[in-house]
């Protein structure tokens, strides 16, 4: 049964080159035939040898043989192709004389059949397929072709089950024509594989061609999630309202539900603190946060017995696995399917380190080792290069002296002598650039900078240990004088926070409150996500960085406000950041880190649990995560019931926390509606497009298309919030091909993401999703007639599975 089109060439090299050669279909072996000759009639059309589809590659290496006068002969198998071929040869004897010859052969054959097979099939559908004849000799041909299908797991006959009850038809083709025939197929439940096969003859010449088809099931697994977000103490509920109506749906089979539950999230900050240990580039900045987190972790590791046994408990268990390798149930796709293996593991190598990180011994030996570090990379005027070799620079100076002084506010015994040591180098610079205003510029005027707010900010943490020298102290009060002036106008939160904390350490008690009274009238509240500012952006400036800032922002409102329910719930946003993506700097974590242990760890000795009750019926934790206080039950399908849709959340102790309730099932694809459910939201809409005199215009799938017609597909993708490692897949339907078929990196509206087209559906995988709303389109080209689905499409953040989302999907009716 196996040939290949052109079964076997014979080629013979002579002095003109390549001679023609015409293949037969029919025989048991390869093959040539001399121009003119017949093939043995065949008159069943079930023994008609056909091909497989095997999709073969064009490239191939015959074995060369040669005679006694010089000519080369090769025998070999061409590829599936009706083609012209391009033949070239290099010859050289042993005295390298060489030679180059070239020519063309065409692979064809006196009848061709060439099924229009689709990639696939979904149960449900009713499709025609078509099958072209192709008459390549100069006299009219006039025969029968058939198709047939069976079930490829035991070779079966399928014809019966899919409708094709007259699986013969005759043709009658002109010279050097073709024509093209269809069998309407209906595709019945729990069929399987199928194979097919299409042969036509004459009764002198024949050919065939076969095949395989999968067959996807109309039954999707369909998986929708609900957040649980709480801050306590408090009891709340929620309605999964999908899963309580699931009952009136008699084709919806339940295949599981599982909940998850994280009681303490701000154990995320001290996972993140190997992240700083092990970054591993040898600059001033990078050298204090390995500082920074080895004197952070040795304070926490030793404010608190219970604290110490999390540590020892979190040895060899999946709590220091990334987000990204948890719940590969719950996902889409498989984390090794898509782009960020290498980041989930080595994101969960540094959270393994966290058992390294907090060993008592490592700790000292490395804090006292990377403080000398930072002795020796200071210059002798106290300023920080920010690699070796390099010149002072004032900002990384900055950034660590105010680092040395953060340490010291959280209650950390630390020599501060190298930041101390910076101060007259600084105080220096704040001089300089005051000098410079009065030799150049109108002193009245407005001078403030983000810089010099980071400045008096940092300076701050310092008064008592070096008060500003007399030489210095005019500038000092100048640039305060503007403070107090100009800070409504320096345009970004973080420098006015810097602002307000220093005015307030300076001695200034009224412009502080001010500020952060200005600052909390641009604020935005919500319950689960809750304070925060609308006007955090991307952007290359450090003083726009969206965590820093907010971190700041913690500690001003704790600070000037004594505010402590709008540190709360500042704090909560900057958990919730953590949630749905990493911390994407050094200088972000240890800021975020600095921020949720302002108020001593007591945060972190809490082992109280979340209860969770589904139905009536309260949930009992089992196997805990140290620490984090994560827990999950899992149901399966005969035990989900639709009062279970009926979630009651409590929490008794301060803080926030989150869980997520994901439930699978299996449904009818043209029954699946919309998830709504999460802060994300898909919508899948379908138009046909029409070349008028105006152009190319889209209007939208309303009754029939034709075959041929091209089909757009536009997703519409709204998030509330940013995320990251987001798989977007949208399903195609069987009759349905991709017009792009290259996958490749796309930028769009300021979104980058890699688009992959695969044989059921495309994947988009974008690495960040900000917050907003994004549009994507593709075009795909109508090629078979028939009724089929058009598919969902579906989208979920693999760091935080619980946000997911899908579409409905759409009955095509081709003409």
């Amino acid at each position: 049964m196996n040939r290949t089109r052109g079964a076997a060439s014979l080629m013979k090299l002579a002095d003109n080159g390549i001679a023609d050669a015409s293949v037969l279909s029919a025989g048991k072996s390869d093959m040539v035939a001399a121009p003119g000759r017949e093939s043995k009639p065949l008159v069943d059309l079930s023994k008609v040898t056909a091909r497989k589809n095997l999709n073969e590659t064009a490239f191939f290496f015959p074995q060369l043989t040669s005679d006694s006068n010089g000519v080369v002969r090769m025998v070999f198998t061409m590829p599936e192709a009706l083609t012209q071929w391009k033949f070239m040869g290099f010859a050289h004897d042993k005295e390298m004389r060489s030679g180059f010859l070239e020519g063309k052969t065409v692979t064809a054959k006196d009848l061709m059949v060439q099924p229009n097979a689709p990639r696939f099939l979904r149960e449900g559908d009713v499709l025609e397929f078509s099958v072209k004849v192709l008459n390549q000799t100069t006299n009219r041909q006039a025969g029968k072709v058939r198709l047939t299908f069976n079930q490829a797991l035991n070779d079966k006959s399928a014809d019966q089950l899919l409708g094709n009850t007259k699986p013969e038809l005759d043709f009658d083709i002109p010279a050097k024509e073709s024509r093209s025939y269809s069998w309407r197929i209906k595709v019945p439940d729990d069929i399987g594989f199928l194979s097919y096969k299409a042969v036509g003859s004459t009764g002198t010449v024949s050919d065939g061609e076969e095949g395989y088809l999968p067959v996807l099931s109309r039954r999707i697994l369909v998986t929708e999630s609900l957040p649980l977000p709480i801050r306590g103490p408090a009891t709340k509920k929620f309605d999964f309202a999908k899963l309580e109506k699931s009952g009136s749906s008699d084709t919806l089979r339940h295949q599981s539900l599982t909940v998850q539950m994280v009681s303490n999230p701000s154990w995320y900050a001290v996972m993140a603190l190997p992240y700083l240990m092990e970054f591993p580039h040898e600059c001033s900045e990078q050298t204090f946060n390995r500082f920074y987190a080895n004197a952070l972790a040795r304070n926490i590791a030793n404010s608190d017995p219970r604290i110490r046994r999390v540590f020892d408990q979190w040895k060899g268990t999946p709590a220091l696995e990334s987000p990204l390798e948890k719940n590969q149930d719950l996902k889409s796709v498989s984390i090794e399917e898509t782009p960020w293996l290498r980041q989930a593991e080595s994101e969960s190598q540094a959270r393994r380190n966290v058992g390294i990180l907090f060993d008592e011994n490592r700790l000292n030996d490395e804090t006292a080792s990377v403080l000398q570090k930072l002795q020796q990379m200071q210059l002798s005027d106290g300023l920080w290069p920010w690699f070796p070799g390099g010149r002072g620079d004032e900002y990384i100076t900055l950034y660590i002296t105010t680092g040395f002084g953060r340490l010291r506010h959280l209650g950390l015994d630390v020599n501060t002598g190298v930041a101390v040591r910076s101060l007259n180098r600084l105080d220096g610079w704040i001089d300089e650039q005051y000098r410079e205003i009065l030799k150049h510029d109108h002193p009245n005027d407005n001078h403030l900078s983000t810089t010099v707010a980071f400045y008096l900010y940092g300076r701050s943490f310092f008064l008592k240990d070096r008060p500003v020298n007399a030489v210095h102290q005019e500038a000092v009060n100048y640039f305060l004088g503007q403070a107090r002036k100009y800070w409504l106008e320096m345009g970004n939160r973080q420098s006015q926070g810097h602002l307000a904390i220093a005015l307030l350490r300076f001695g200034d008690n009224k412009t502080p409150k001010d500020i952060m009274k200005s600052i909390k009238e641009h604020s935005v509240s919500n319950e689960e996500m809750g304070m925060f500012w609308r006007d955090t952006e991307l952007s290359w400036w450090w003083y726009r960085a969206p965590i820093e800032t907010q971190a700041l922002m913690i500690e001003a409102f704790d600070e000037v406000m004594q505010d402590a329910k709008t540190v709360e719930d500042c704090k909560v946003w900057l958990l919730k950041q953590k949630q749905t993506e990493d911390w994407k700097t050094t200088k972000a974590t240890a800021d975020a880190v600095y921020a949720l242990l302002l108020r001593g760890t007591n945060l972190l000795a809490s082992d109280a649990l979340v209860e969770v009750s589904l139905g009536g019926k309260t949930i009992k934790p089992e196997k805990v995560e140290a620490g984090t206080g994560f827990y999950e039950q899992k149901f399966a399908g005969a035990e989900v019931k639709p009062k279970m849709g009926e979630i009651v959340v409590k929490k008794i102790d301060t803080g926030v926390a989150w869980g997520s309730v994901h439930w699978q099932y299996l449904e009818d694809i043209s029954k699946v509606t919309p998830h709504e459910g999460t802060p994300l939201k898909l919508n899948k809409t379908l138009f046909v497009k029409r070349n008028t005199a105006r152009g190319p215009v889209l209007e939208p799938l309303k009754g029939g298309v034709n075959v041929g017609d091209e089909l757009v597909v536009r997703i519409e993708l709204r998030t509330d919030r940013d995320m990251e490692y987001v798989h977007m897949k949208d399903q195609r339907g069987s009759g349905l091909e991709p017009v792009n078929v290259l996958s490749q990196y796309k930028y769009q509206d300021g979104l980058a993401y890699y688009e992959s087209t695969r044989d059921t559906a495309s994947h988009f995988f974008i690495d960040y999703l900000p917050k907003g709303v994004y549009v994507f389109e593709y075009s795909t080209r109508v090629a078979q007639r028939g009724q089929y689905q058009s598919g969902i499409a579906e989208i979920q953040c693999m760091y935080a599975p619980e946000f997911n989302s899908h579409s409905q999907s759409y009955g095509i009716t081709v003409k």
